[in-house]
């Protein structure tokens, strides 16, 4: 066998490989004997077919399954002997002229054919001990509970339908329409065919809810709001806006008082157990959204302290994945790339940065992993399908059967807790600081982080 290197340029390779036609006919031999001892063939006992006739009846075509292995072992083979990992499957170039092949076939010719890859590149890890990370802290105050149990209150009481003439008064629940515009023009997330809020429990912006009051079943009145200074998204935030609202059903709430006989109606002893159950809710979704703050800045410090370049092959994937999301989304939501203020060719700029970020990402994740045997244990594995299966209620048995059947679509289930499990190890050797800080400025980071690069799990 003959392997020539014919490029060599940043992670593309290109090789040109010849197996002697010696090579193969030894692999056909060996080929048409299994088959001789298989073959069943009328007039002839099983196993005492001659070599001869099984050669004329599967010549070319067992010919052709011994040439497209002894392709793919070559190749593996090459790659292990240049000590190189392939990106993705290495393309083969065989000859295009059928004359030759039919050469190759009827054993009379060399297999001469071209290989084209791009490897890996080689990750060498910047120093992971001390790395600077913020951890927010959230103290929950009295009120927040409060209104976090009064809501709970008011969602488990129920409601009944005011009916055709229902005018809306502070406590109720609504179904409304409303169209947001900013001087005079819709802004994103704005806009809802069927939102619900119930009035007075501060879901919507300051001012908007109050406005509401007094308003009939089918009545549409334009309502002028302000968005908060702190408001998570900055391009809103400080804004004046108008809504037309229009009301589509007005709900009135039902009678019972937030009592320890409530409380037992939810499967808990008295208020005060209630109080502490919400307060544990609360804090554990606060906790997720700190941990999700830092994972941030550990992938954007990784980010900052690996710069190599990544294969193509592995970038065209990822962007390609994310695109038919983007387009999907324009065309769902009847918008331009225009109404977001940016251009297709600046889009897909952004999101090719974002494509080799996530590459790079993914790389640098799984040699942190590899040098620190950081592995997914079976039973995190399946912790992870439990969790996947459970975010369909009524249809966990199809959920299930298909990853049972899909090994593959199994396997990606690990690559975000793998993922998870690396960030944790390299936020333990982080230096950490405590920054406090209320629970809207911590939503307001989460949104300028997803606004910044949108993060997914990688791989």
């Amino acid at each position: 066998m003959q392997v020539t290197e014919t490029l060599n340029e940043g992670l593309k390779r290109k090789l040109s490989v010849t197996i002697p036609a010696a090579a193969l006919n030894e692999r056909l031999g060996a080929k048409l004997e299994e088959l001789k001892g298989q073959a069943n063939i009328k007039g002839f006992r099983p196993g005492k077919v001659p070599l001869a006739h099984i050669k004329k009846m599967f010549g070319r075509s067992a010919m052709s399954e011994v040439m497209t292995d002894a392709i793919n072992s070559t190749v593996s083979d090459t790659l292990d002997e240049r000590k190189e990992r392939a990106a993705a499957q290495p393309k083969v170039d065989l000859p295009e002229d059928q004359a030759v092949i039919n050469d190759v076939l009827d054993g009379k010719a060399d297999l001469a054919f071209d290989v084209e890859y791009e490897v890996l590149p080689p990750v060498t890890l910047m120093k992971l001990d001390g790395i600077k990370l913020d951890r927010p802290v959230i103290d929950i105050t009295d009120e927040e509970v409060t209104a976090e149990v009064n809501r709970v209150f008011a969602q488990n009481r129920g409601y009944t339908d005011k009916g055709d003439e229902g005018v809306v008064e502070t406590g109720d629940r609504l179904g409304l329409s409303f169209v947001g515009k900013i001087k005079g023009k819709p802004f994103d997330g704005g806009t809802s065919d069927h939102a619900h809020l119930t009035v007075g429990a501060g879901e919507f912006i300051p001012g908007f809810e109050e406005q509401l009051v007094g308003m009939k079943k089918g009545e549409t009145r334009e309502i002028d709001v302000t968005f908060p200074k702190d408001y998570q998204s900055d391009e809103l935030a400080g804004k004046k806006a108008q809504f037309e609202v229009t009301i589509l059903h007005v709900d009135g709430p039902n009678q019972g008082e937030l009592d320890d006989e409530f409380a037992q109606r939810l499967g808990v002893e008295n208020v005060e157990a209630m109080r502490a159950a919400v307060k544990t809710q609360m804090e554990a979704a606060l906790a997720s959204m700190s941990r999700q703050h830092m994972k941030r800045q550990i992938l954007d410090a990784l980010d900052d302290g690996h710069k190599f370049d990544v294969p193509a092959q592995l970038v065209d994937a990822e962007f390609n994945t994310i695109w038919q999301r983007v387009e999907h989304e324009v065309q769902s939501h009847g918008r331009s790339f225009e109404d977001e203020g940016t251009t297709e060719e600046a889009a897909r700029e952004q999101y090719r940065t974002i494509a080799e970020r996530r590459v790079r990402l993914g790389l640098v994740v799984a040699e942190i992993g590899n040098q620190n045997e950081v592995e997914v244990t079976e039973e995190e594995h399946q912790q992870a399908l439990i969790a996947e299966v459970r975010r369909f209620p009524g249809q966990e048995q199809q959920v299930y059967d298909y990853y049972r059947k899909n090994p593959q679509a199994l396997a990606g289930l690990r690559a975000p807790v793998f993922e998870n499990k690396v960030v944790d190890f390299v936020s333990e050797k982080g230096d950490i600081t405590d920054k406090k800080m209320t629970r809207a400025e911590l939503a307001k980071l989460i949104q300028a982080d997803e606004d910044e690069v949108p993060e997914e799990h990688h791989h």
